[in-house]
């Protein structure tokens, strides 16, 4: 996609039909590569989400209990809703998991895990990010995900009403934040929370609290993490130290875990030091975590120099998770060695696909000995480091799915600079821009506390193309939320105009037409005050487009006309003419073929001459189709057979879609009723691979195929 110059945009230039902006049938600019799916079907996937099981003793009782009340609701044909809850480290998750793997045989719908971030420094994490991601994983193809949270839980639950699945939400607050997100049908799913959430009893929620274990199971546990004959050997001794652990299972592995490293160390020495720890952490007990805080500064004490400043550094990473190449950057150094370290300690949970996470306590402490042991400056370097990280490499996914997208220069900090090898695949490049988006919006909404506004908004604006793509339209809304705030901060106008833009190209593809024109006229009125003829010429297509998508099309046409005349003027000729192609469209749905066929003709020249062969041929079928309504039947099949070539090239669906609808009326009107009713059904499957299933295209296409079978069959 070409078009920014200086924060100006024109990749907003094309054509919008139906209720949702979709890649091939909005953004008139855009040009997508092949390989690059714009909402193809997916095969149903069984998605496997939890993470692995960890040991545990003496919950016999609680599971037990859980797998009681999922009977129960599961004769009385109800959805199993279970909440855990207890002190931090008390093994809330680990009991969870060990009971939800256990019905893996019984619910071969698959297992989905969402951490809502209870804990996370940077806020609690939002139902509508978490739903997105679980409709991904269940096949929902980017295009057909609902634009609101409502819409989203209505098609989850759809999806899940006849499916057996087990779904894990971990970390939860409130309510509030479980309710969107229970599946649909005879489902079970877990809670997991410091606290006791009674809202949920009104959902049929059964509750179970952990309490610490008791001193036999405790010292069961620490004999499973050593592994060998100490605790046996010592059992006065393993008995004191899992009381100084209050229970705690975290407490207690990660004690374990420093003895197992040191096997010819007694017991009666870790009581010795922890007995010391807890002296000193005693005047900071907050809900009983002192036990785990002395553990864990036990553990930490004992680590090698580089993975104790890898431990410190990884606390101040924003997200929940991370890999070893954003590791890498946290310690400006390679991480491998000491994250097998931290590892082999207990102190980093592998998640599988060499990424890592933090329990939530650990990761506090972990951030604590940071503003403990390492400057202001350091702090702050290693998180200009983390952040530029996934700057850098977004950047790049965003240079390899859209090589004609234009984007502002980046401001990086003083390195070294790391980013991910993304190799040259778009899908790829994707893929990993959907992995990290957690990760991605986490640095995006630290930036402007953290001290680099300027990576708020430049991050923002490398996701477009996962955006567009893939929607996300909650995480599109917030970044670019946030990324305004910054430039404005800023004082950045190159920015701002960026930001309202492609910001408003998002509110535009939720459906929020109104909303998606002020941030086009913003953009207009800071372009015009500051004097860019160019850029404020630009912000015609898209304002035209807000009208189009209201109704307007006499407003939208006088829009449409002054872009086709002013960006030539301006020196943008290519966005002339996807200005003439709206112009096209706008002639044809007001029934003026005459017009279409000279707005059509010309924009298809323009553009081909630019280069841009996806727009050309968009305009090829505007014009095909201007040629079928003149009754001019062959030179209406010359021209959607090359546009359609094109289009099914570049997976352009909704395009596609057109492309074949027209070619179907033509051979209607041929009287061949045999391949017209195939060529709509071809049109309906692709309607709904763009997400378009009930769009007015779709409902027309629908009852053309009804109104032919029902001829074929008299």
């Amino acid at each position: 996609m070409r078009g920014h110059e200086r924060g100006d945009h024109n990749e907003l230039s094309g054509t919008v039909h139906g209720a949702a902006v979709q890649a091939g049938a909005v953004y008139g600019g855009i040009h997508i590569g092949a390989g690059v799916a714009s909402g193809a079907a997916r095969a149903p996937q069984v998605p496997w989400q939890l993470p692995p099981s960890v040991p545990i003793t003496d919950r016999s009782a609680e599971l037990d209990a859980l797998e009681r009340h999922r009977t129960r609701a599961e004769r009385a044909g109800h959805p199993t809703l279970t909440a855990v809850s207890g002190l931090g480290g008390v093994g809330k998750t680990a009991v969870a998991l060990a009971w939800l793997h256990s019905l893996r045989p019984h619910f071969p719908g698959g297992q989905l895990y969402a951490d809502l971030g209870g804990q996370a420094s940077n806020g609690p994490t939002t139902p509508g990010e978490v739903m997105n991601g679980f409709l991904r994983v269940l096949g929902v193809p980017a295009a057909q995900v609902p634009a609101t949270l409502a819409e989203q839980t209505a098609l989850y639950r759809s999806l899940t009403a006849d499916r057996r699945i087990v779904v894990l939400l971990d970390d939860v607050t409130t309510a509030a934040q479980v309710r969107p997100l229970l599946p649909g049908g005879r489902s079970v799913t877990a809670v997991t929370s410091r606290w006791r959430i009674p809202g949920l009893t009104v959902d049929g929620c059964y509750a179970v609290h952990l309490e610490p274990l008791g001193t036999e199971a405790a010292v069961e546990l620490l004999a499973a993490t050593l592994g060998d004959d100490r605790v046996a050997t010592q059992p006065d001794e393993a008995r004191a130290l899992v009381e100084l652990c209050a229970g705690l299972p975290l407490a207690v592995r990660v004690a374990g875990a420093r003895l197992a490293a040191r096997p010819r160390r007694r017991i009666t020495t870790m009581v010795r030091a922890l007995t010391e720890e807890h002296d000193r952490l005693e005047a900071l007990a907050i809900d009983g975590d002192h036990n785990v805080r002395a553990a864990l500064d036990l553990s930490y004490h004992g680590l090698p120099p580089g993975a104790a400043r890898l431990y410190r550094l990884l606390g101040l990473h924003p997200g929940r998770e991370f890999d070893g190449v954003a590791a890498s950057a946290a310690l400006a150094g390679d991480a491998t060695e000491p994250l097998d370290t931290l590892h082999d300690a207990n102190l980093l949970i592998d998640i599988g696909e060499e990424r890592y996470r933090f329990h939530d306590l650990v990761r506090l402490h972990a951030a604590a000995r940071a503003a403990q042991d390492d400057s202001a400056e350091d702090r702050a370097a290693t998180l200009r480091r983390i952040a530029d990280h996934y700057l850098a490499t977004a950047t790049r996914a965003e240079e390899i799915i859209d090589p004609q997208h234009r984007t502002l220069s980046r401001d990086y900090g003083k390195g070294p600079l790391f980013t991910t090898d993304l190799g040259d695949d778009a899908e790829d490049a994707l893929n990993w821009l959907e992995r990290e988006l957690p990760n991605l919006m986490a640095v995006i909404r630290r930036a402007r506390s953290a001290g680099f506004p300027t990576v708020g908004w430049q991050l923002a604006d490398a996701l477009w193309p996962l955006f567009l793509r893939r929607k996300f339209y909650e995480h599109w809304r917030a970044a670019h939320a946030e990324g305004l705030v910054a430039a404005r901060e800023l004082g950045d106008t190159v920015a701002e105009c960026r930001m309202l833009t492609s910001g408003g190209v998002g509110e535009l593809g939720s459906g929020n037409h109104e909303a998606a024109l002020e941030m086009f006229e913003q953009a207009a009125g800071i372009f015009r005050s500051g004097g860019d003829v160019l850029g404020h010429a630009r912000t015609l297509n898209y304002r035209g487009l807000a009208h189009q998508r209201l109704g307007r099309l006499d407003r939208a046409a006088e829009f449409f006309s002054r872009a086709a005349a002013e960006l030539p003027r301006c020196g943008d000729a290519r966005a002339g003419g996807l200005a003439r192609l709206n112009l096209a469209d706008v002639a044809l749905t007001r029934g003026l073929p005459e017009e279409a066929i000279a707005d059509a003709d010309a924009a298809r020249r323009v553009l081909a001459d630019a280069g841009d062969t996806y727009n050309a041929a968009r305009a090829a079928t505007l014009l095909g189709r201007a040629f079928l309504d003149r009754g001019l039947f062959d030179r209406a099949a010359e021209l959607l057979s090359g546009a359609l070539a094109t289009l099914r090239g570049v997976a352009a669906d909704f395009e596609t879609a057109r492309a074949v609808e027209s070619l179907a009326v033509l051979s209607e009107r041929r009287g061949e009723p045999g391949r017209a009713r195939n060529l709509y059904r071809e049109a309906l499957d692709l309607y709904s691979a763009a997400g378009r299933s009930e769009s007015a295209d779709a409902q027309g296409v629908r009852l053309r195929v009804e109104q032919l079978e029902g001829d074929a069959t008299a």
